[in-house]
């Protein structure tokens, strides 16, 4: 075993000399050598990403997988490069809930009937969350993680070395200063104040180069974060319309379940409040009827429900849409989605 003496030494004085540069500092009896402010902003902005970052990523976390004891069982999966447990979710158990009862109950009942198809839509929403937590965690979750577990834990080695180097270079500066007091008198050890002062500032000289070396490299890794805040803005416009057709998705399955449910009953299911009566046409309006729910997009359009009689009228120069009117509504609708009631 190579055992070095010297270099043992030499680096528990090198400790003990930034332990004594510390507390002076915190004393107020010892100058301190302060970054430039360009640099101190890079790092308040790194500071702020790191934290912010790790805000999101647990929240994220969260809302993916609600379940912690899940979270936890997942982050040992990924440690050890094993597969993830292929889990159901809250939505398929009670879709497999659903479906026996309603085998039990029998298929050809009116309850028993309708369980198995809102069961079975529960399933399909299951894998439709399922495909969304997968696809969100590859696209925003896992780059969030490999950038605080790459690039901060860097720049965090980076710093805590750069602190290190400016505690040696401001003992070294006393050393120096209290060389130069020195000078014209007797030295206990023996050794010309010159000599001591000429010792002091070598090492001042290779402190001070080190320092402005590792500043650097802090720097360069702290300015390298815009481009990863770049990368970042990629992965959240990815995750948007990742969850954008999740919702999509979600909604054509609900709008299927309403229309299977009103085709069995005979009769058109709503969960919401049943529309308005519609008024009687007016003078330059006719009565539709709506094909298939539309909701409107902004507050100048008016939103529909399968089935329901509205009184429209058309818009000069617009051959998409017709002025909607239901009660004291009033807005406009896609002629897509209806169906023209001629009078008899």
């Amino acid at each position: 075993m190579d055992f070095n003496v010297k270099k043992l030494v030499k680096d528990a004085g090198t400790a003990l000399s930034r332990v004594v540069q510390l507390t002076e500092e915190k004393l107020g009896t010892s100058e301190k050598t302060e970054l430039d402010a360009h640099f101190e902003f890079l790092a308040d902005r790194a500071d702020a990403t790191k934290t912010w970052t790790e805000k999101i990523l647990k929240n994220t976390e969260a809302m993916l997988t609600p379940n912690p004891g899940n979270r936890i069982e997942d982050f040992f999966f990924e440690k050890i490069d094993k597969k993830k447990p292929n889990r159901l979710s809250n939505l398929e158990y009670v879709g497999i809930d659903m479906i026996e009862a309603g085998n039990d109950f029998g298929p050809g009942t009116a309850y028993g009937g309708a369980l198995i198809k809102v069961g079975q839509c529960q399933q399909k929403l299951g894998q439709i969350e399922r495909d969304f937590i997968g696809t969100a965690a590859n696209c925003y979750v896992q780059p969030l993680r490999k950038f605080l577990d790459g690039d901060m834990k860097t720049i965090s080695k980076e710093r805590t070395i750069l602190e290190t180097k400016r505690l040696d270079l401001d003992a070294s500066k006393n050393r120096v200063r209290k060389a130069r007091s020195m000078l014209g008198q007797q030295s206990e050890s023996g050794v010309s104040p010159e000599v001591l002062l000429d010792q002091a500032e070598r090492e001042l000289r290779v402190a001070q180069s080190e320092f402005d070396r590792q500043s650097e490299i802090t720097k360069f890794l702290l300015e390298g974060v815009s481009s990863s805040q770049a990368g970042h803005l990629r992965c959240l416009h990815e995750f948007v319309e990742a969850q954008a057709r999740h919702y999509a998705q979600c909604h054509a399955a609900m709008q299927d379940l309403q229309r299977e449910l009103a085709g069995m009953s005979g009769a058109t299911f709503h969960p919401s409040t049943p529309p308005t009566p519609s008024a009687p046409a007016e003078n330059g309006q006719e009565r539709a009827r709506v094909i298939c729910d539309y909701d409107a997009r902004d507050p100048s359009e008016l939103s529909l429900m399968q089935d329901e009689v509205i009184c429209v009228s058309k818009i000069p120069g617009d051959g998409d849409y017709l002025m909607g009117v239901r009660g004291n509504q009033r807005g406009k609708v896609p002629k897509a989605f209806l169906e023209p009631i001629v009078a008899s």
